[in-house]
């Protein structure tokens, strides 16, 4: 049996809703098993769109899901064939001024997103890498105090929230009295389908508007002023960085700061709360990288990547007729690369429901796969897991979970907004 789900495609009967927002809230091990069973079946399952921001954007004919590890690999390399310009982060066609704003170079192509990132990539000097550095030890240290201090409790405000934030907004120059601002700012534009950030009857549209616009002024005015008067901050690196005789002009800074606090403290946010969870199930794993976090600590991170997946997926559209995987696509279909499914395939990984801090290799698509948008922040969310853990493991060796979390409303970000953790006070 099929069920139509418009353009004259069907999906079989009985197949999971990843459309349906509620299958996104269904224990965890469901929705992998939900994968795992896509994964093992021919072709792609095509899927009607979901109803988003309360109505007011009509979905459109709908997507292919991509979820093995070996297509994700090849549409990530292949983006004059997959492109990212028609929107990369929503399943909707959005107007282009609403990807620039909210998006920046993860809604582009080349040449546009290379010019866009070589000019980034220039603004990230050694100065700034090394301060930064400095900066996220120091950062761990003072949260690890204040939990040893206050005790047991909420975990991710306390902890996994704090050190991605603060990072970025040290980096950037913010001045600390903002941080709260910026941290309730992108609550709304990644937590817009969860009633806990943007309440039930609410213009998500405004909302979501509203928040980019309160970011993009606060950034407008730090770079008109860094211009004028220059620190050793990024946002003034930003502000003058040069590639042949171009320069980023201040809306494309904005940009960028919305994409780094977007993919850089929110995805960081919720890998450091994912681990303490892994930690808490898989005890024996613990011990181990407590006991050698010298030898430990690289593997380690990157599986807490593959495990947490933070990004589910990101969206592409075809621009020529091809295929994959026996599934005949026209240019114009939209498919969806479910990271969290490749990081769960069982042809690439030995044992994927396993949480394994010594798996080497682990060719995990956490970050994106390799191509022109593989994470320009990768190097800097490994550091601040590894440093944070560093310091968990060190300090209150035995940190666990206790309770069920209270996950994010998303089918985009894989979210803990709440986790409960206890620990022996030294």
């Amino acid at each position: 049996m099929t069920v139509d789900t418009g353009a004259g495609l069907t999906r079989t009967a009985g197949d999971p809703d990843i459309s349906d927002p509620s299958f996104w809230l269904r224990p965890r091990a469901e929705i992998d098993a939900a994968f795992a069973e896509l994964r093992a079946r021919p072709g792609l399952p095509f899927y009607a769109e979901p109803v988003t921001a309360g109505g007011l954007i009509q979905p459109g004919p709908g997507y292919y899901a991509v979820t093995r590890h070996a297509d994700i690999a090849r549409i990530s390399a292949e983006p004059q064939t997959f492109s990212s310009a028609r929107g990369a982060t929503s399943i909707p066609d959005l107007p282009p001024e609403f990807l620039d704003f909210f998006g920046g170079m993860i809604n582009m192509d080349p040449p546009r997103h290379h010019r866009l990132r070589r000019i980034v990539s220039r603004a990230f000097t050694p100065r700034i890498i090394a301060q930064t550095e400095a900066d996220i030890v120091t950062l761990a240290r003072g949260i690890v105090d204040d939990l040893l201090a206050d005790g047991p409790g909420e975990f991710v405000s306390r902890v996994a929230a704090r050190l991605p934030l603060e990072v970025i907004c040290r980096m950037m120059g913010l001045p600390p009295e903002r941080y709260a601002d910026v941290f309730r700012c992108t609550n709304v534009i990644l937590g817009a389908a969860d009633p806990d950030f943007i309440p039930q009857d609410t213009d998500i549209v405004a909302a979501l508007l509203g928040a980019g616009a309160e970011l993009a002024d606060l950034l407008h005015q730090m770079a008109t002023q860094r211009r004028a008067d220059p620190t050793d901050d990024l946002t003034t690196a930003l502000a003058l960085a040069e590639v042949d005789g171009e320069r980023l002009d201040n809306a494309e800074i904005a940009s960028f700061f919305i994409l780094l606090l977007v993919a850089g403290n929110e995805t960081t946010r919720n890998a450091i709360s994912h681990t303490l969870r892994a930690l808490t199930q898989f005890p024996e794993q613990r011990a181990v990288w407590r006991d050698d976090l010298a030898g430990v600590t690289r593997t380690a991170v990157e599986e807490v990547v593959r495990w947490a997946s933070p990004v589910r997926w990101m969206r592409r559209t075809a621009t020529q007729d091809t295929e994959l995987s026996g599934q005949q696509l026209r240019a114009g279909d939209k498919v969806l690369l479910f990271y969290s499914s490749a990081n769960r395939d069982e042809a690439v990984f030995t044992g994927p429901d396993r949480f394994d801090v010594r798996r080497d290799p682990n060719p995990h698509v956490g970050f994106g796969g390799a191509g022109p948008h593989f994470c320009l922040g990768a190097h800097l969310a490994r550091r601040e897991i590894a440093v944070m853990w560093r310091e968990l493991l060190t300090r209150a060796p035995d940190i666990r979970a206790v309770g069920e979390p209270e996950w994010l409303s998303s089918s985009f970000i894989h979210g803990i907004k709440r986790l409960t953790c206890d620990f022996t006070p030294r």
